[in-house]
């Protein structure tokens, strides 16, 4: 069996990470889309690992929850009834650390009371203490934070109210974002001191330009669940550990002392195909190997 060079896979995760197609990245690699699709789902496979056994036992203090819209193979409104059940709308709900700004959890799913009790479990799972939460209005979170952090939160929930020109034809109102009219505050448990998603709401900017599969009006858009599910598990582990924030000059998992250096790709890549990530002691999680057990030491 044919195995490419590691530079050449680390070139090919480079290109994916930065927003390219496939069909664009085998133009610029002249390696097959096939094989560009296989890299990809395997180390966002691996990648879902490394974000699974890294990002655990973190002490942060203000957190934002967050759902972004996107879909697989269809948009809801074009399903027909012998459409595989994995088509349609699916979101990626995303935990942030407002200080940090790191990923610290992340969920895809249809967007109702069951994912987000799964997200939220999830969450709780992953974090010390008792965090400021916010998040939007959506109706499942304040039961599902109560269930899964009872009163060891502060909590609230902000909703924002936008114009609506449904009617419009014109481009600019077609493609411009809705303006804000109205913005409410709720506290939902404790006395939080900030209720804001502004921190999360720019991740999901940045989420769909650094994944070609979620830019909005491209054919690019994910034709199966396990490759949309493995390109955001790719996107989390990159933008945690390779990607230097511009406010911290560091990369999140740095500022978060889960690692003491910026990853490259290559080391990206080894992590998630050959599952051994190794940091020098002293730091947080001291010397450890990522496996397939979900485990790490």
């Amino acid at each position: 069996m044919n195995v490419l060079p590691h530079d050449k896979q680390a070139g090919i995760i480079a290109a994916l990470t930065e927003g390219v197609s496939i069909r664009a990245t085998e133009r610029l690699t002249g390696i097959h889309r096939d094989t560009i699709m296989n890299l990809g789902v395997r180390v966002g496979n691996g990648c879902s690992k490394i974000n699974d056994n890294l990002m655990r036992d973190l002490r942060v203090s203000r957190i934002e929850l967050d759902e972004v819209w996107s879909f697989v193979g269809k948009k809801r409104a074009n399903l027909e009834a012998d459409d595989p059940p994995e088509f349609g709308d699916h979101y990626i709900f995303m935990a942030i650390d407002a200080i940090s700004k790191a990923i610290l959890c992340y969920h895809v799913g249809k967007r109702d009371g069951e994912n987000t009790r799964h997200f939220t479990a999830d969450l709780r799972k992953r974090v010390l203490g008792a965090p400021e939460i916010s998040s939007d209005a959506f109706t499942p979170y304040p039961s599902a934070i109560e269930e899964a952090f009872g009163s060891d939160c502060q909590f609230g929930t902000i909703d924002k109210k936008y114009t609506s020109d449904r009617g419009a034809v014109e481009a600019w109102r077609r493609y411009s974002p809705a303006r804000v009219i109205a913005v409410e505050r709720k506290v939902v448990v404790g006395f939080p001191v900030t209720i804001s998603t502004s921190y999360i709401e720019r991740q999901n900017l940045t989420l769909r330009m650094q994944q070609r599969r979620f830019t909005r009006l491209t054919n690019a858009f994910s034709k199966k669940l396990e490759n949309h599910i493995a390109a955001v598990s790719l996107y989390v582990a990159h933008y945690n550990f390779c990607r230097v924030h511009e406010a911290h000059r560091v990369t999140p998992a740095m500022q978060l002392g889960i690692t003491d250096h910026v990853w490259s790709i290559g080391e990206l890549v080894e992590a998630a195909l050959h599952g051994t990530v190794t940091e020098p002691q002293g730091k947080r999680h001291g010397r450890f190997t990522v496996i397939d057990g979900g485990q790490s030491r």
